[in-house]
C-alpha cells in the first residue's frame, strides 16, 4: 500500500511545521525582543509566546541576570605622572531589553570602553599612593558615572571593582624598602616602649617596696613604744598597789626594814658589779621610817 502525498497533504503539513515553530516559550529571567516587518514591535516575557511567520521575528534574546565582565588591565597615569595597570570587575545587569537591543552597537564593547575612560578621569585626579588607598572612593565614582551614563543603554551598573593596581617594577621595589623601613620603625617605637614600661614598673616595685618597709618600721616602733608606756604604767599601777597594801596593813619599822634588807638581797644576786650599802644602817632605818610615813598619809 502506498501513501499518496497530495497538494493538500503537503500544505497541511508545512503549515503544521510553521504552527509548531512559530511556538516559544521564554525561560525565567529571558526577554525576547520582537521585530515585525523590521520594526520593534513587543518585548516577550516569561511565558508562552506565538509569532507570526515571516512577518514576527526574534530580534534578541536578552538575559536579564547580573552579568560579570572582567576587562583585562588598562595602562593609567596618576596626577604625579605614573603609569599603572588597573585590572577592573563590573557587575551590571539589564533593565530595557529594547534599549539594550537599539541603543548602542555593541554595548559590551561601549561599556568596556566608558569603563576605561572613566577610570582615567578619575585616577588623572589622584596621586599614587591616594591611588592605592581610595579604592572605596574610586569604586563609588566610577559606579555613579557608569550607571548614569549606561542608563540610556538599558543597563543598570550595580557595583565596579577594581581588581588589581599594579605600579611599575621600579615603585613596588621602592614601595617594598619604604614598608620595610616603617616596619622596623615601628618595632624600634614598640621595644623603646617595652623598656620604659619594664623600667616604670621597676620603679614603681621599688618605691611600693620602701613605702612598705617604712611603714612597717613605723608600725613596730609605735608597738614597741605602746609595749614600753604599757609596761611602765603596769609599774606604776604595782607600785601604787604596793604602798596601798602597805598602807592598810599598818606596817611598822621593822618589818619595813625586813623588806628593805629582803630587796638589797635581790639587787646582790643582780647582774650590777657594783652595790652602793649606807654606811649605817640607821640612815636605811630611817629612809624606811620616811617610806612608812608617806604610806600612812
Amino acid at each position: 500500500m502506498s501513501i499518496v502525498f497530495t497538494p493538500f497533504i503537503v500544505l497541511g503539513v508545512i503549515v503544521l511545521l510553521l504552527f509548531v515553530t512559530s511556538i516559544k516559550v521564554v525561560a525565567q529571567s529571558k526577554a525576547y525582543v520582537i521585530e515585525r516587518i523590521g520594526k520593534y514591535h513587543i518585548t516577550w516575557e516569561t511565558g508562552l509566546h506565538i509569532k507570526i511567520p515571516f512577518i514576527d521575528k526574534v530580534s534578541r534574546i536578552v538575559s536579564l541576570k547580573e552579568q560579570v565582565v572582567d576587562f583585562p588591565p588598562q595602562p593609567v597615569i596618576t596626577k604625579d605622572n605614573v603609569t599603572i595597570q588597573i585590572d577592573t570587575v563590573l557587575y551590571f545587569s539589564i533593565t530595557d531589553p529594547k534599549l539594550f537591543t537599539y541603543g548602542v552597537e555593541n554595548p559590551l564593547n561601549a561599556i568596556e570602553n566608558l569603563t576605561a575612560t572613566t577610570l582615567r578621569n578619575i585616577i588623572g585626579e589622584l596621586e599614587l599612593d591616594q591611588s592605592l588607598t581610595s579604592r572605596d572612593v574610586i569604586n563609588s565614582k566610577m559606579r555613579s558615572i557608569l550607571d548614569e551614563a549606561t542608563d540610556v543603554w538599558g543597563v543598570k551598573v550595580n557595583r565596579v571593582e577594581l581588581k588589581n593596581i599594579l605600579p611599575p617594577a621600579d615603585i613596588q621595589q621602592a614601595m617594598e624598602k619604604q614598608m620595610r623601613a616603617e616596619r622596623e620603625r615601628r618595632e624600634s617605637i614598640l621595644r623603646a616602649e617595652g623598656e620604659k614600661r619594664s623600667e616604670i614598673l621597676r620603679a614603681e616595685g621599688l618605691k611600693e617596696s620602701a613605702i612598705l618597709k617604712a611603714e612597717a618600721e613605723r608600725e613596730s616602733a609605735i608597738r614597741r613604744a605602746e609595749g614600753e608606756a604599757e609596761a611602765i604604767l603596769k609599774i606604776n599601777e604595782a607600785t601604787a598597789k604596793g604602798m596601798l597594801m602597805i598602807k592598810e596593813v599598818q606596817a611598822d619599822e621593822a618589818l619595813l626594814a625586813l623588806k628593805s634588807m629582803e630587796a638589797m638581797t635581790r639587787v646582790a644576786n643582780g647582774q650590777a658589779t657594783k652595790i652602793i650599802i649606807p654606811s649605817d644602817m640607821q640612815n636605811l632605818g630611817s629612809i624606811v621610817t620616811s617610806i612608812a610615813e608617806i604610806a600612812k598619809k
